[in-house]
């Protein structure tokens, strides 16, 4: 086992035995190097053998090797390129003008010197000898320095020259990897209905009865249907587009580490109504032909070729706009999605593909938070944070429960379907469940090499402003804490929630960290409040008219986005300047900043 970092400078003059095989070429550091508080037991047991020539650790950190050597060897100065040289015995220094030498000892047999009484040289061991003649055959030997005599105490050995300990070089700072996800994926060719839940030879098969299984998840939920929608039967009339969903599931570690399977090539898509026909939304409704009313390809959406298994919930009369409503159709769907989960954790079906996901901690790169505001002001404005299954809902809690106050995520949680999302916002700017799931910012700032993302913080937006006042202080105060020295803050939507969305920019700013700001404006949705920290803003409108066009997934993030909010940061974490906006929403704007963002990263 390796010398621990935090033990080293214990160890510096204790041997340096290499704890595994190593190449020549290899710079020593304390990852090389055997732990010296097991040499003992080592020894014991013949594992190694200490070399007299041996160097210390101090002497060898920073020294390269010239050769490869095996575990568990002394290191020597023949093994290195640049060896320390060895040390000169250590000569004695003349004594000063006018000093007192020391006395000295003789040799045995020699005779006093003047400076030395006779008694002290009477026994040639070094000791005095005392015979009292009226005790017969009596012999007594008393230590020379047992009585204070002057000149009876011989002088001190001369000190064994140390040489100062040896730091190691300046050890450049290395990554950390906190910990990995792995995502395999397995390819569904069709879905189909059927008399059971299998994933078998790339076809998903569920089961007709899971429907009135379903139901039973709330008696809000009247109705519930499923079908399957292929790529080349979109042109077909659908509800108010509530979420879509990947299908993921946990099969070793917990959310954000381990090993999680995943479907490739479908999604489930939630869509609502009540009992009255009133569609489940809010600002906009994305009813109307699916291939006219959802942006595929988005983060967020089924991808061009994505077979969606539609989930069709009606609920009870005028529960649309309660939270338990809305909160009522994502549980039900949810009993379906686990089915399918709880086979996908056994499948024996060929791995498509894998991706592993590493938080990582980038030593020596300026650390930056990802701040993304998400809709916490009650009725259809929530999220469930955290489920136990990748985008479910059980073991879950709501942002709006939890006060809407900041909570911090590591990016591989995010990754691995740490949010599902309630909210039924304006479409085109909605950020659905599968869109965390890909979050292009996300993915974006944790494989930037220049970056350090040291987490991801959800923070809700209340109903009420002196909830958003308070939620938001808190968000500052975590910010100052984490010792950041750059944030982007996004958020879904637009209006209300711009309220909290400049007040967190400003949070942030007033503590002297660079923030740059990513929100759906354009025509529609300018901001009516600003403040001096919001000088640096990324558009993420795509409607050519600048308005909320009611087409799922359309005017939320993309990896374009992402790319122009990175470089936008990186310029102002820099003190590059940042030319102020146009008047009025300019999409030539966004042309030239992209163009020069795709240049740049």
């Amino acid at each position: 086992m390796s010398i621990s970092a935090d033990t080293l400078r214990q160890h510096l003059q204790d041997p340096a035995v290499f704890c595994c095989r190593r190449q020549k070429g290899t710079v020593i550091g304390p990852g090389d190097l055997e732990d010296p508080s097991l040499f003992e037991e080592m020894l014991a047991s013949g594992l190694i053998a200490l070399d007299p020539r041996g160097l210390t650790i101090g002497q060898s950190l920073g020294k390269t090797l010239a050769a490869d050597c095996e575990a568990l060897t002394a290191i020597v100065p023949a093994m290195l390129t640049d060896a320390p040289a060895p040390e000169a015995p250590p000569q004695p220094a003349a004594p000063a003008s006018g000093a007192i030498p020391a006395p000295t000892m003789p040799a045995p047999g020699m005779a006093p010197t003047p400076a030395m009484p006779a008694f002290a040289a009477a026994s040639p061991l070094g000791m005095i000898h005392l015979e009292i003649g009226r005790l017969e055959n009596v012999k007594i030997d008393f230590p020379i320095g047992a009585f204070p005599f002057p000149g009876s105490m011989p002088p001190p050995p001369p000190p064994i020259p140390q040489a100062p300990p040896v730091m190691p070089a300046e050890l450049p700072a290395q990554d950390q990897v906190k910990r990995v996800l792995t995502k395999k994926y397995f390819t569904v060719r069709e879905v189909a209905l059927g008399d059971r839940t299998a994933f078998e030879n790339g076809v998903l098969t569920l089961d007709r009865a899971l429907a009135a299984e379903a139901r039973k998840a709330s008696p809000l939920v009247k109705e519930l249907t499923i079908d399957v929608i292929r790529p080349d039967q979109r042109h077909l009339y659908t509800q108010t587009i509530m979420d879509i969903c990947p299908v993921s599931t946990k099969v070793q570690g917990m959310l954000g580490e381990g090993v999680s399977h995943v479907l490739d090539g479908m999604v489930f898509m939630l869509t609502g109504m009540d009992e009255a026909g009133v569609q489940v939304h809010e600002f906009g409704s994305s009813e109307g032909y699916l291939d006219e009313k959802m942006a595929f390809g988005r983060p967020g959406c089924a991808d061009e070729g994505d077979i969606i298994v539609r989930v069709h919930v009606v609920l009870e009369r005028n529960t649309g706009m309660e939270r338990r409503g809305p909160f009522a159709a994502h549980a039900a769907q949810d009993v379906i999605v686990q089915a399918v989960r709880n086979v996908l954790k056994l499948t024996a079906e060929p791995l498509a593909r894998e991706t592993v996901c590493r938080d990582v901690r980038k030593a020596g790169r300026p650390r930056v938070v990802l701040i993304k505001e998400i809709m916490g002001q009650g009725a259809m404005h929530d999220n469930v944070l955290c489920p136990v299954e990748p985008a479910g809902i059980k073991g879950g809690q709501k942002n709006v429960d939890l006060g809407n106050v900041p909570v911090m995520m590591t990016p591989n949680q995010v990754r691995d379907g740490a949010i599902h999302a309630l909210t039924c916002i304006g479409p085109a700017t909605k950020e659905m469940t599968r869109h965390y799931f890909r979050e292009p910012l996300v993915e974006g700032l944790a494989e930037d090499e220049e970056l350090d993302l040291i987490g991801v913080i959800f923070v809700g937006s209340p109903q009420v402003n002196d909830e958003k006042m308070y939620v938001s202080q808190r968000l500052g105060t975590l910010v100052e804490t984490l010792d950041v020295q750059g944030a982007i803050v996004t958020t879904e939507g637009f209006g209300n929630n711009h309220i909290d969305f400049a007040s967190h920019i400003e949070q942030v700013g007033m503590r002297g960290i660079p923030v740059v700001g990513v929100s759906f404006c354009a025509y529609q949705g300018q901001l009516v409040v600003g403040n001096p920290y919001m000088d640096a803003m990324v558009e993420l409108n795509k409607d050519a008219n600048g308005f909320e066009n009611e087409i799922a997934g359309c005017n939320s993030v993309t990896p374009a986005d992402a790319r122009r909010a990175i470089l936008m940061l990186k310029t102002k974490m820099a003190g590059i300047p940042i030319l102020p906006p146009e008047p009025k929403w300019d999409a030539a704007v966004v042309a030239r900043n992209q163009a020069v963002a795709d240049g740049a990263l």
